[in-house]
Parts: C-alpha cells; sequence; structure tokens
C-alpha cells in the first residue's frame, strides 16, 4: 500500500487511489480550486487535477508521470484522458485524442498535446489502474531505484561486482613515461578497454530468471499429475543455489473469454455483463442492453468456490484477439460461438476441435430451434444451450416473470467454466498449467 508521502508526491498512485476509492478527481483551472468557478470539467481549458481524498491535493496536467512510452514519459493530461475513454474502441479514443488536440491549440485554451496510446500501452494502464501489481510502463518510485542502487554498491564493496583498475602499459608506479615512443602512443590509443570478470559475464544490468522458476514449477505439478512425480528433495539439494532462493508469491493471472463478433451472435458486448452478471438475457441491439456496444473489453467479476471460496474471480470479455500477447492464448478458458468457422480465422488454434481441446465452446441458441450441425460435428467440446425467445409484445413488468429460466442457463454455463478451469490447473493463486 502507498504511503501518505508518495500519494502527495506521486499524481499516478493518487488516481490510481482516487479510483479505487470511487472519488474521482476534478478538473480544475487552478491549483488552489477554492471555489466552484475553478471547476473545469474540460481538459482542453483545466489547467490542474484535483484530489480531494484523503487529502486536497492538486497537480498540474502536463506533468510527467512514470508512465513511460519510447523512453518519453506521459503526462498526467494523456493518462486521465485515456482513463475517461477506457470503455471506448480504439478508433474512436484517437477520434477524441485528435479532437482535444485542436481544442488544446486555440486560443484561450491550456495548451500541448494529448499523447496517445496503443492498445497494449492503455490496456497495461487500465488493468493498473483498477488494482493490478504489474505494469511493463511504468517505472518505479525514486526510493525503489535508490534501494536498487544501495545493493549494488554493497555488491561492488563485497567483490561480488566491479573490478579494481589496472595500471596501463607504458607507465612506472602510476606516473607515465617522460619519453614515450609517438608509434606507442597511437597503439596505446587503439587499445580496447578490459572488462573485469563480473562485468563481462554478467553485463551491467542484473537479469531476472524467476520466470525460469515458474515455468519449471508448472512443469513438475503437470509431471505430477500425469503420475511421474519428481524426486524434488533430491533436485534440490544437488543444486543449492535454489535453496537460497526466497519464495516469492504468485499472483492468479485474469480468465479471458472470448465472444463471437458475429452480428447473428445472441451474446455480443452490449448484453454480455446483464447476461452472465445478472441473469437476465437482453437481446444485444436493444435499448435495454446495459453495456456499449462499442466497448472492446469488459469486465465481470464471478465467484467459483472450487477454485477461489473467498475471492471473486475476475474475468477478462473480449470479441476479438487481435491485440493478444502469445501467453494470452494460456488464459481463454471459453469461447462463444454461433457455429461459424470463418470466426477462428486469426485464433491461435484455427481448426475447432483443436481450439475446444484447450478451451470450453459454448453455443446459445434460440429455445426450439435446431442446433447447427457444424456445432453438432464438433462433439463433447462445445456446451449447447438455449435461452427463450424474445418478445417485444410483452410489457417490461410482465417479461421479468417470464423470463425466470435465463438464470438457470447461466448458473449451467457458470458451472461449466468453472468445470473446465479447474481440470486446467486454475487455483487460488494459480493460473493455468502450460499448454
Amino acid at each position: 500500500m502507498a504511503s501518505s508521502d508518495q500519494l502527495d508526491s506521486d499524481p499516478l498512485l493518487r488516481l490510481r487511489h482516487a479510483i479505487s476509492t470511487n472519488n474521482p478527481p476534478v478538473p480544475t483551472r487552478s491549483e488552489d480550486a477554492g471555489t466552484s468557478t475553478d471547476v473545469d470539467l474540460s481538459l482542453a481549458t483545466a489547467t490542474h487535477l484535483h484530489f480531494s481524498e484523503p487529502s486536497h491535493r492538486s497537480f498540474a496536467l502536463d506533468v510527467p508521470t512514470r508512465f513511460v512510452t519510447g523512453d518519453k514519459p506521459v503526462d498526467l493530461r494523456s493518462i486521465f484522458f485515456a482513463w475517461q475513454k477506457k470503455d471506448v474502441v480504439i478508433t474512436d479514443y484517437i477520434a477524441s485524442a485528435t479532437r482535444l488536440n485542436e481544442e488544446l491549440s486555440a486560443p484561450g485554451a491550456a495548451g500541448g498535446s494529448i499523447q496517445t496510446l496503443r492498445y497494449v500501452e492503455s490496456l497495461d494502464l487500465i488493468t493498473w489502474l483498477e488494482g493490478s501489481d504489474d505494469s511493463e510502463y511504468i517505472k518505479p518510485l525514486n526510493s525503489d531505484a535508490t534501494t536498487a542502487q544501495a545493493l549494488d554498491s554493497a555488491k561492488v564493496a563485497s567483490g561480488a561486482a566491479g573490478g579494481i583498475a589496472t595500471v596501463p602499459s607504458g607507465t612506472h608506479g602510476g606516473r607515465p613515461d617522460r619519453h614515450m615512443d609517438p608509434r606507442l602512443v597511437s597503439i596505446y590509443k587503439a587499445e580496447r578497454k578490459m572488462l573485469d570478470r563480473n562485468s563481462f559475464l554478467r553485463g551491467i544490468k542484473p537479469t531476472d530468471f524467476s520466470h525460469v522458476r515458474k515455468s519449471a514449477e508448472l512443469f513438475n505439478r503437470s509431471k505430477h499429475r500425469s503420475g511421474h512425480p519428481l524426486n524434488s528433495s533430491t533436485h534440490i539439494s544437488s543444486n543449492p543455489s535454489l535453496i537460497s532462493l526466497p519464495k516469492k508469491g504468485g499472483r492468479r493471472p485474469d480468465p479471458i473469454i472470448l465472444l463471437s463478433p458475429s452480428a447473428s451472435s445472441l451474446l455480443r458486448m452490449s448484453n454480455v455483463k446483464s447476461f452472465l452478471g445478472e441473469g437476465k438475457y437482453i437481446p444485444p441491439d436493444s435499448s435495454l442492453a446495459g453495456s456499449s456496444s462499442s466497448a472492446n473489453l469488459l469486465h465481470i467479476s464471478r465467484l467459483l468456490p472450487s477454485i477461489d471460496p473467498t475471492r471473486p474471480i475476475r474475468f477478462i470479455l473480449v470479441d476479438t484477439p487481435e491485440q493478444f500477447k502469445p501467453d494470452y492464448w494460456n488464459r481463454v478458458v471459453a469461447v462463444f460461438t454461433t457455429g461459424q468457422t470463418w470466426q477462428f480465422k486469426s485464433y491461435r488454434w484455427q481448426h475447432a476441435p483443436d481450439l475446444f481441446r484447450q478451451a470450453l465452446g459454448i453455443y446459445i441458441g434460440w429455445k426450439g430451434e435446431e442446433v447447427p450441425s457444424t456445432v453438432k460435428g464438433w462433439g463433447r467440446g462445445v456446451m449447447r444451450t438455449a435461452v427463450e425467445k424474445w418478445n417485444n409484445n410483452i410489457a417490461s413488468s410482465a417479461r421479468a416473470d417470464l423470463r425466470w429460466r435465463d438464470t438457470e442457463v447461466v448458473e449451467s454455463i457458470w458451472g461449466q467454466i468453472e468445470e473446465a478451469m479447474r481440470s486446467r490447473g486454475w487455483g487460488k493463486d494459480s493460473g493455468p498449467t502450460a499448454r
């Protein structure tokens, strides 16, 4: 948890704290926002961002932050703007940033410009602001850097790093010869500086191999499940370096659910939260749908007792793997499909039987209608279920009494997802086993 001094000095930590406590900051025209006339909700004319919790504090919107892309720190105005646009598609975000840059350059505006973030950078930022501990783009605080520098100095003092400079040739007792052959001088100028053993073998930056140890643990765990347990005590005793490594608590990644991008799908980004989260089916094109149809990433939390009986698991819902990193595919736990194979063209597993051996397939249709033959041909890897047909001629008050079966369908879907995740190694503090 960040200290009060860090919250007062670091705008990123202050914004993250404000989001977690549901006390969003307010753009203002002055640092001291003493009256309501100082409040300006437009980022084009505002100059500061005012926070009210845990104490009143304002940061200039053009102040650079610890979020760095391409060796360039991103200013607070761009960070706050990216957070405001977290639920819109990337094209709308870029268009809004272009309009804001035009407004910033107008007479009487605050000046400057918005730095647009790429999809992966925006996803990393939003995930960190919502509580994630890891970020590839956020630099550590000065206190963390000072600690690392102190450790490096201690290594040099103990002889574990660095080296003693040697006396160059052509000197006596550290004093250069008064009469040096000019040819030797030219030769010495072309000499390459020799490195000590530590610098040559390890470089100037320490390398973190913790990911290798984590992969080895997953491999050993899978071997144990397959009936070939490894003798861990013998393995550790034969390699003393493993004994000295401190135990590090793992962080469970967020599982991913892929939706079908097909216009004929009964479940899309606009209605998936009301269906999986509240147990109510609403057509995706209906005005009653709760989510924006233009959102390209949603979150939903669900308690799965057999995996973690105390903490809800947060799922990421997307309808395209366009921005996936290679390791994201290991986190895909379910794929909603309409039976159209073109959906899998951009997937890691483009052949449906291979895909549904890695993740649970789910088909949702209207009750009473025939299931497509392609879905039937995929076998037990695809869960087939149906919801009652939607009737626009029924009043809203009466419709709630007729759609109680939606809850049964949703519970059966979550039950299948929980079973599939458990069989693939998801645990309380760990993700799936390597595929």
